[in-house]
């Protein structure tokens, strides 16, 4: 005990903010009572307009990304700081790949247009075989020259079983052509605008922690079936399959399940995190009947969790959309090991379901930030808190990322649940 007092009193003012914001946000996932409930906002691209940029300048300028988003921690004052790099600063990346399944600011969408994903069907109905017998060939001679300008000429590739031994060295031949140095030059130029985002977001977290806020970022992969619906086979694609051929889903789904493990774990070491981002989307209400979600969507997810969760990470599932009727099937996961973020599911009834099992986040909906009053957002926030936030296991966030909202209504859903979650609510 002497010697965390002695330890207390050596501490700087901001590494004792650190200290005391990261106990709040672990108290939470771990569904103790914090000493009041914990308060973040998905900054999206709120911080760029805010602070007079375009979201095309923050696209591509890191300076500006940077110059935006610390303005916007300093002055609402989260308990946790949303490291952007990973997420925004895609337009040199995006550009340089000729990235097809994208389109942003500055490419084909407006100077302040936020950027939309494009789904299609880039894997055929008749490729699953090939899917199964070698993911990465596939992924690397199929799919990416067809997300890709940049890496188009990769479908010459011969296969890689092709490259087996010191008697294959004619298949190199190829890596000579025109079109394939261009495309390694282009691979080149990406690798470099992608350490140059690690590098950004190195600094942007150092920053912070050197101001007193923990910063999310961490690792990250996707629900297998997602990875199948959003990537690959599109949603009019998957859907009907799962009427016409719903054996292969399944088959698909246990084949990707190992690459979204590998691919979560990994992101999450190299970033040093134990946090690992899930964002789940054909998984909800408006997709698929409940009968569908325990036949195709759950397992796999479950299997992934739980295969995070046992090597010591946190996964942080991001339910966009409605899952109110998943609620009774969500909650068979080990208690105080994960996050679930709630878009515009019941979070009260996401409370009763998950109160002893999981850390609940959200759901501040952007709608009310961006149309509301400051009052209509105070009387939210207390409801959340109130409820949701009563015996621990909660943490106040946006329902989604922000782009627009009134300056005025942010600070109220701050300043309010700071305040009233001080002053004794939801005890």
């Amino acid at each position: 005990m002497h010697q965390i007092i002695d330890r207390r009193k050596s501490m700087t003012k901001n590494e004792a903010l650190y200290e005391a914001r990261q106990k709040l946000i672990t108290d939470a996932v771990e569904l103790k009572v914090p000493d009041r409930v914990p308060v973040t906002a998905s900054f999206y691209f709120f911080p760029a307009r805010y602070y007079g940029y375009t979201i095309q300048e923050v696209m591509y300028d890191p300076d500006k990304m940077m110059e935006a988003q610390l303005k916007a921690v300093r002055e609402f004052q989260p308990d946790l700081a949303q490291n952007p790099y990973g997420l925004m600063f895609l337009g040199p990346i995006l550009e340089t790949l000729d990235f097809k399944q994208m389109q942003w600011a500055g490419g084909q969408l407006g100077p302040d247009v936020p950027f939309q994903f494009v789904e299609g069907e880039y894997m055929k109905v008749d490729e699953y075989d090939h899917l199964f017998s070698d993911p990465m060939d596939f992924l690397i001679r199929k799919y990416w020259p067809r997300i890709s300008g940049t890496m188009k000429a990769f479908e010459n590739l011969p296969s890689f079983k092709n490259f087996t031994n010191f008697m294959s060295y004619g298949s190199f031949g190829m890596f000579a052509s025109p079109g394939m140095q261009q495309a390694l030059d282009g691979m080149k130029k990406a690798g470099q605008e992608a350490e140059r985002i690690g590098v950004y977001s190195r600094r942007f977290y150092e920053t912070m922690r050197e101001e007193g806020f923990p910063t999310q970022g961490g690792g990250m992969c996707q629900a297998p079936f997602d990875l199948l619906g959003d990537v690959l086979r599109g949603t009019k694609g998957l859907m009907l399959d799962m009427y016409r051929r719903p054996e292969i889903v399944l088959k698909a789904v246990e084949k990707l399940l190992p690459l979204e493990i590998e691919r979560g774990v990994g992101t999450a070491k190299r970033s040093n995190s134990k946090l690992v981002f899930i964002a789940l989307h054909k998984g909800l209400d408006g997709f698929m009947s409940l009968k569908q979600f325990e036949k195709f969507y759950w397992p796999t997810l479950k299997e992934l969790v739980l295969a995070l969760i046992k090597e010591d990470l946190t996964p942080y599932l991001f339910w966009e959309g409605n899952c109110t009727s998943r609620l009774p099937f969500i909650n068979d996961i080990p208690a105080g090991k994960a996050i679930y973020r709630f878009e515009s599911t019941d979070i009260f009834k996401a409370k009763d379901a998950l109160r002893d099992r999981v850390c609940i986040r959200g759901n501040v909906p952007i709608s009310l930030l961006a149309t509301g009053t400051p009052d209509d957002v105070k009387a939210y926030c207390k409801k959340l808190i109130d409820y949701v936030g009563e015996g621990g296991g909660y943490l106040m966030d946006t329902s989604a990322g922000v782009t627009d909202a009134k300056p005025e209504n942010l600070r109220a859903m701050f300043d309010f649940s700071r305040e009233y979650s001080e002053q004794g609510g939801a005890e």
